[in-house]
Formats: structure tokens, sequence, C-alpha cells
């Protein structure tokens, strides 16, 4: 499987549509991601002119000045205002690994055309983990990983990971009959849709994901959150640089409302009320249960710390 070139060059012409000089520069470039994949910018449409403009249901750029469309899109994003962010869309060109592709496909509001294994081969190329991102199972999350194993026991799982892939794709290769595999290359093929059903989730896949503003922030909300898989963080953060050229205006207010932001709970904004009164405060009495008050101190640890 190749990486599939981005076409050739076309003859360019003048164009009324809004350009993103920052994103005009990466069109068709890969940007490298974990030991195979990449993330490369096909296509968008919009920038922060187009969010304000939609929100005003007006004609051109208008004479507003940049500070007054700032203002405007810090409201829309402080308000929670979707239909303006998705006027904005975005086109990405993803190679990644099966089980990554498997957690991504879950943000369902995108537009995907992912390679076919039942048409095409797939090229040897597997992810194996850095030894660094080896953890045991974390305690207290049980979808995620914890403190990093030994070094010896990294390298023990990595040839395992390893050997497995290599022998798994002989084996492919083999069903398939191709020249040069193991075994009499004579032998009959069996169809690709049933050859593929062997690969480990580790083998790398690619699509064209095509995506609104609106949902491309719920997205990154979630993968570049500290407990999200860090194989789907590294790509999240990638598409944060992108995104941070394109609408730098939309994204410093995602920043500061969403990504670096809180939501409160009606006991904790009465907490917090509270506290400022310099009123005694009693989670309990709020109505949290143990585990919102865990992470409510976690949140905020010197507001009704625990009695010894």
């Amino acid at each position: 499987m190749s990486e599939h070139e981005p076409p050739h060059e076309t003859e360019t012409s003048p164009t009324r549509r809004s350009c993103v000089p920052a994103l005009e520069a990466m069109l068709g470039d890969a940007i490298g991601v974990l030991d195979h994949g990449f993330v490369r910018l096909v296509d968008y449409m919009g920038d922060d002119a187009a969010i304000v403009q939609a929100a005003r249901v007006s004609y051109g750029k208008g004479t507003r000045k940049v500070h007054e469309d700032r203002g405007l899109i810090r409201y829309l994003m402080r308000h929670r205002h979707s239909t303006p962010f998705e006027m904005c869309e975005l086109k990405l060109h993803v190679k990644l690994p099966i089980f990554v592709a498997r957690q991504w496909i879950r943000h369902r509001t995108a537009n995907v055309n992912e390679y076919s294994a039942r048409y095409s081969i797939l090229d040897r190329e597997f992810y194996l983990p850095d030894a660094t991102v080896l953890g045991q199972q974390a305690a207290a999350n049980r979808q995620g990983r914890g403190q990093a194993v030994s070094e010896t026991r990294a390298a023990e799982v990595l040839a395992w990971l390893r050997d497995d892939a290599e022998r798994c794709y002989q084996h492919y290769e083999a069903m398939l009959a191709l020249s040069g595999a193991e075994g009499d290359a004579e032998r009959e093929g069996i169809a690709r849709e049933l050859a593929r059903i062997n690969l480990p989730v580790n083998f790398y896949t690619q699509w064209y994901w095509k995506i609104d503003l609106h949902n491309l922030l719920h997205f990154l909300s979630l993968r570049m959150d500290p407990h999200s898989q860090y194989e789907i963080r590294v790509y999240a953060d990638v598409i944060a640089g992108i995104v941070e050229k394109w609408t730098p205006l939309c994204w410093e207010a995602f920043r500061d409302y969403r990504l670096e932001g809180a939501s409160l709970s009606r006991m904790e904004l009465a907490a917090l009320t509270k506290a400022a009164r310099g009123e005694p405060v009693s989670l309990e009495q709020l109505g949290m249960n143990k585990r919102e008050i865990a992470e409510f101190r976690d949140r905020f640890p010197g507001i009704a710390p625990a009695t010894k």
C-alpha cells in the first residue's frame, strides 16, 4: 500500500474563496505520526471570517474589525452556538494503525472513505510502540495504562509484537499465493477479503476523513484529553496544530473555554460559591458521592479538604 501521493499540481487561477496562507503552504505535505503514520491536509473550506459571516447572516466580509470578530467568536464558543462553526470543513488523508482507526471511527459525524483490503494488498507496515509508552494496566482507569514496565519486560513484549506481525504477514502473503511468499507460490490463492482476516490490528490502514469544525473541535476535546489513549492523542495533537493555523481566533476561544476550561456541576458551583463567601463547605451535604468528591478535591484542592 503506497502513501498515495497527492494529485499532481494543476495550473493555479484567481479565486474568490477564502484562503488561509498557512494552510495553503502545507497542502499535500505529510506530517509524520508514530512510526509509519501521517496526517496530510488535502483541502479546507472557510476560516474565522466564515464563522463570523454565518453568525451575522451577512454577505461578504463586511466592515467589522478583527477585535469585534474575535469577540463574536468567543461569544459563540462560550454559549455553545454550534452552527456557525459547522460552516468550516477540513479534509485530511490519514495513515494510522487499525486499532486507532477503530477508536477514531466512533466519531460518527464525519465523512470517511477507507483503504479497502478487499481490493488491494496491504503493505508490510505495522505499529510497534516505543518502549517508553509500554505501561501496565492502570489501577484507577480500567481502559488505560499506568506505570511503565521494566526495560526487560518491554523488550520481551516488543519482540512478541514484531514476531507475531511478521509471521502473520508471511501467512497473509502465502494465502494470497504472492510471488516469493512462504511456501509454494503455485498454490491456489484465496480471496483478498479472506486473506486479510489474520492480520493483527497494529497493521496500518489509510482513509480520507472530512469533518466540519464544530464536530472536529468535539473530537479534539476528547482525544487530546490526558486520559485518551496515547496512540490516538498524538494524531489529535497534529490535527490541533492544523486547526490553530486555520482558524486562530476560533482555536483561542476553544482553548480558553473548552480545552483548558472547566464545566461545573450544580453541586460544584454551590461549593465554590459558599467558599467565595467564606461559608463552610460540606460536599456530602451538597449531594456529591465519593467519586464526585474525590474529583472535586483534585480540581480544587484548597476547598473542602478531606479531614483526617
